[in-house]
């Protein structure tokens, strides 16, 4: 903990107390500081005093706090202390700012944007593990990088990295950084897209000459990253990465996960990131041809002659919808829940591949109104009933192409989900009962 000397004895705040403000509690506590705990829900504070945790309503301190670490999930316009923080904006620190203050020995992968986070950094895993590199991915994936454990060796940390963490941000930096995409995404914190976008750009500022940032040249929001990237003079070298760049690897690949779209554009920045670390070819497709895709990202659950029934719950905005829509044809879309800020359904494209969506969730008003008079469309209510609805329009439908049974939300789950995840696996047990199938087919 040298790196972490200087806070011995200093007064630290920690605003949060999740999976994060937990992780950096152990942190300060190990480096002697003197720390305060705080979080606004009750039932977390008396569980935490009973085992031992400095609780405490720090923004009353007379004594000046030195520094204030805020958890992601905290939006300082929006929170019970919004006056206490604003006025110490200059001493906010996040769980990014320390991790980079442990390691800053280690070469740090960053990837940020709004879809392919969690898939992008699992393909640079693979890779970079048969190339015989100590590696770990932490961050939003779902470990906090505060939980790791320290890795010798050639240590390579992928970190998954939100806009909610780099909002408040100061020191972070990252020897290869990434925005993947952006489109509209937690526009009810960010306001606006300029604030949305300029808060993934921070994963760039602290960067030197030393250091690459990769940007998507095909993505619609292309030029503003790259305004910000040129207004802040930014020394990184800056690569612009497009789905041709991998081309000559698809040639190479048999793994048909990457033969979907959004996957290509995933796979073009892996590529990239691993040449830069001087990854050789052979070593790549060998790494890409054994990937696995993650749970609720376009996930085969059953496929027969007749029917391929697809898992995408992740899938929390068109955008991230419209990948899948696009890869597959003869679509059943079961879409709906918690609609995100001003997004949009842009449908041209993908409407003649589209038989009909059923709509579940408590906001079906949303998604009628983005559907209507574009494809056909039922409200369904909810996941079990719009099985029981495709599964009575499959067998009116006499076609004997092969059907898609597509979950891909385009909305949170929190209407009637704890999370994605729960959301997935309930599809999944349903496809599984109504097929009469124990476990996952594949092609």
């Amino acid at each position: 903990m040298l790196a972490l000397k200087k806070y011995q004895n200093k007064k630290i705040a920690i605003y949060g107390m999740g999976t994060t403000g937990l992780s950096v509690e152990k942190v300060f506590r190990k480096s002697k500081a003197k720390v305060f705990c705080w979080d606004d829900n009750q039932k977390v504070r008396s569980k935490l005093k009973k085992l031992n945790y400095p609780i405490s309503k720090f923004w009353l301190n007379k004594d000046l706090i030195d520094r204030v670490v805020i958890s992601p999930g905290i939006d300082i316009n929006k929170c019970k202390i919004e006056k206490f923080l604003k006025k110490n904006l200059n001493k906010i620190i996040t769980d990014l700012d320390l991790f980079f203050e442990l390691h800053k020995d280690s070469k740090i992968i960053s990837i940020t944007g709004t879809n392919g986070k969690s898939t992008t950094c699992k393909i640079i895993e693979k890779i970079l593990r048969t190339a015989k590199y100590n590696v770990k991915t932490v961050g939003n994936i779902g470990t906090p990088i505060l939980s790791t454990k320290r890795i010798k060796k050639k240590n390579i940390y992928i970190i998954e990295v939100s806009s909610y963490q780099l909002q408040y941000s100061k020191i972070f930096r990252s020897k290869h950084a990434a925005i993947l995409n952006i489109s509209p995404d937690h526009l009810e914190r960010h306001k606006n897209m300029k604030n949305y976008i300029n808060t993934k750009a921070k994963v760039f500022l602290a960067q030197n000459s030393s250091d690459f940032s990769y940007i998507n040249s095909e993505n619609k929001y292309f030029k503003t990253i790259k305004n910000f990237y040129k207004k802040k003079k930014i020394k990184s070298k800056l690569i612009c990465v497009k789905k041709s760049n991998c081309i000559f690897l698809l040639k190479k690949i048999t793994n048909k996960y990457f033969k979907i779209k959004g996957n290509i554009e995933n796979l073009a920045f892996s590529y990239r990131i691993a040449k830069n670390l001087k990854i050789k070819n052979e070593v790549l497709i060998r790494a890409i041809n054994q990937f696995k895709g993650l749970p609720h990202r376009q996930e085969i659950v059953f496929s027969d002659k007749r029917t391929l029934c697809i898992n995408d719950s992740k899938a929390t905005s068109f955008d991230a919808s419209l990948q899948s829509l696009m890869s597959y044809n003869n679509i059943y879309w079961i879409v709906g829940g918690l609609p995100k800020k001003s997004d949009y359904f842009y449908l041209k494209k993908v409407k003649k591949k589209i038989i009909k969506a059923y709509i579940i969730g408590k906001k079906n008003s949303f998604f009628k109104k983005q559907i209507k008079n574009k494809i056909p469309f039922v409200v369904s209510r909810n996941l079990r009933e719009a099985i029981n609805d495709i599964s009575y329009d499959l067998k009116l439908n006499r076609d004997l192409k092969k059907n898609t049974i597509l979950l891909s939300p385009a909305a949170a789950s929190f209407d009637q989900f704890q999370n994605f995840e729960n959301r997935g696996t309930y599809f999944k047990n349903l496809i599984l009962k109504k097929f009469k199938r124990k476990k996952n087919v594949n092609f």
